[in-house]
Order: C-alpha cells, then sequence, then structure tokens
C-alpha cells in the first residue's frame, strides 16, 4: 500500500515540477497578459465576490452592512411576488428568444455564405445594427405608441381595421407580444457575426474530401463538416445569446415603462434596478444578481455539454 501512495506522490511531484518549469519558460509571455488580467480581476471577479457577500447582508450604501444571513434569498423566494412574476417573464422571454434568436441566427448565417460579398455585408449590417444601436428602441416606441400617432395604430385606423387605437404597450395581454420581436431582433447580432466568421474561415478543402468519402447532400455536409469545426463560435454564440436573454431591461423598461402596467413586463434584471438603484437596498438587489449569477452558469454548462456532442 505505501509503494502505492510513494508512486502517487511521486507522480504529482514530477507534474508539479514539470508546470513549474513550462511556467517559467513562459513568464515573458504572463507579462503581456498581466493588464488585462489586472482589468479583469479588479472589475469582474471582485465585484462578483463583493456581490455575493452583501446578498447576506442588509446595505443601504450609507450605513455598514448588518450580516443577515439567508434571510435576503428567502424573502425572495417565499415572499417576493413581484420576483416570481420577475422570474417567470424572463424565462419565458429566454425560452423563446433564446433557443430561438440562435437557431435564426445560425441558419441565416448558413444561407447567406454563399452569397456575393456585397449582399452578404448588407445582411450583416442588418443583423447586427441594433445590437450596437442604442436608440432602436426610439423606433419601436414610435412604431407601438398607444394613441393614433403611432405608425401601426395610424395604419391600422386608416385602413380601417381597427377604428381606435390599439394599446400595444400599456394591455399586459399585448405588451409581451410586442416585445418579443423586438427583443429577438436586436439580440441576434453578436452571435450572428460570429456565425459568419466561423463559416468563412472553414477549409474548402475539407468539403471536397467529405463528398470523396460518401457526403451526398448539404445537411450531412452541416452535420459532419460545419457544425463540428465551429464548435468554438456556436459555444461563443450559445454564451452571448443566454447572456443576451437574461439580462434583458432596458427594451422592456423603455417600451412598456418603469414599473410596467401590473409588472406584465418586469424581468430579473429589471427587479434588480429597481432593488439596486431606485431603492438602494443593495443587500437584496446583490441577492437578485447572485441567483442570476447561478441561473446562467448552469445554463451555460448544459449548453455546453449539449455542443460537446454535435458531429459525434
Amino acid at each position: 500500500m505505501s509503494d502505492v501512495w510513494t508512486k502517487y506522490f511521486n507522480k504529482k511531484r514530477l507534474e508539479l515540477s514539470d508546470a513549474t518549469r513550462r511556467a517559467k519558460t513562459m513568464s515573458f509571455c504572463y507579462i503581456f497578459i498581466l493588464p488585462y488580467a489586472v482589468l479583469f480581476l479588479t472589475f469582474n471577479i471582485l465585484p462578483m465576490i463583493t456581490s455575493m457577500y452583501y446578498s447576506f447582508t442588509n446595505f443601504n450604501i450609507l450605513e455598514k452592512p448588518d450580516f443577515i444571513g439567508f434571510r435576503n434569498y428567502i424573502n425572495l423566494f417565499l415572499q417576493d411576488e413581484v420576483f416570481q412574476t420577475a422570474v417567470k417573464n424572463t424565462f419565458f422571454i429566454a425560452v423563446l428568444t433564446g433557443p430561438v434568436g440562435y437557431i435564426i441566427a445560425f441558419i441565416f448565417a448558413w444561407l447567406i455564405n454563399e452569397l456575393p460579398k456585397w449582399i452578404r455585408t448588407l445582411v450583416v449590417f442588418f443583423f447586427y445594427a441594433p445590437s450596437i444601436s442604442g436608440t432602436a428602441y426610439l423606433v419601436f416606441q414610435t412604431l407601438f405608441r398607444d394613441d393614433a400617432q403611432g405608425w401601426l395604430n395610424a395604419w391600422l385606423i386608416k385602413t380601417g381595421i381597427v377604428s381606435n387605437p390599439v394599446a400595444f404597450l400599456t394591455n399586459p395581454e399585448n405588451v409581451m407580444k410586442v416585445l418579443i420581436p423586438v427583443i429577438l431582433w436586436t439580440s441576434l447580432g453578436t452571435g450572428f457575426l460570429s456565425f459568419v466568421a466561423g463559416l468563412k474561415g472553414i477549409d474548402q478543402a475539407q468539403y471536397e474530401a467529405g463528398y470523396i468519402d460518401g457526403i451526398q447532400n448539404r445537411w450531412q455536409e452541416l452535420w459532419y463538416i460545419t457544425l463540428p469545426n465551429m464548435k468554438p463560435m456556436l459555444l461563443f454564440g450559445a454564451v452571448m445569446q443566454i447572456t443576451t436573454a437574461f439580462n434583458v431591461c432596458d427594451i422592456p423598461m423603455q417600451l412598456a415603462g418603469y414599473p410596467s402596467v401590473d409588472y406584465c413586463a418586469r424581468t430579473v434584471v429589471t427587479h434588480l434596478f429597481d432593488y439596486g438603484y431606485t431603492r438602494f437596498e443593495m443587500g437584496y438587489a446583490s441577492a437578485i444578481a447572485t441567483v442570476l449569477f447561478l441561473t446562467m452558469i448552469i445554463c451555460n454548462k448544459v449548453i455546453q455539454s449539449l455542443l460537446n456532442r454535435v458531429g459525434h
């Protein structure tokens, strides 16, 4: 038995010494990543750890944090009915815009891959522009205004479809029907761009070799060649789509109001914004942020495990 432990510790010692030797060899390279590492630690890791700590406290910024244990989480899950509504709305938006947006972005990137360059450039601009434009919601505000001055209401009244303006943004039955398409369109950009870049980076010789080996149609080409070569881009697009879907805040606030009627457009991030920046209950807001962060991590792990099976 002692011989087994001796071999185990000798093996670990050799692995450690080998890792130390590689680190010394690559020490000059670490100098180049040091600025990013410092910024990432300062603005990502430390705030995350701080937020987790404050989630166990009663903290209003002005006074010293008061440790209260799991009370924030108990209130969040058992007593906060608005949070339950926010969770339902967030998952409803995430389920519809996340997978659907991901699939649509990939399909469109795949379809335009063979188009002439100038057409492909126009399509990429059309998809990517809303994700980088901070004023896109102004167009939709005017389009879906609840009075007769709204573009859609003016057209519906003019054509005789309705006699009175439709309350698109204040009627709880209509709000999600407006928000979902807007959120879906504005969330396509980054993932779509990564898919376009990934498709253009695949070596065309692989397709020629695939047809020699027996691939008979474009669907087999997609499954056996395109998707396996695009695993990094697929994972990046999935992470970005999940992050975008769970972080929906600005569009519901700008279109449906803050707060929205009957909290019909309330999301988890909107709830966090309310407690963090309106009420200054930072401990409670930190608990909301921690729950959202852990949910996103779990979803990312699930998506990553599914994508690892692509092409196998």
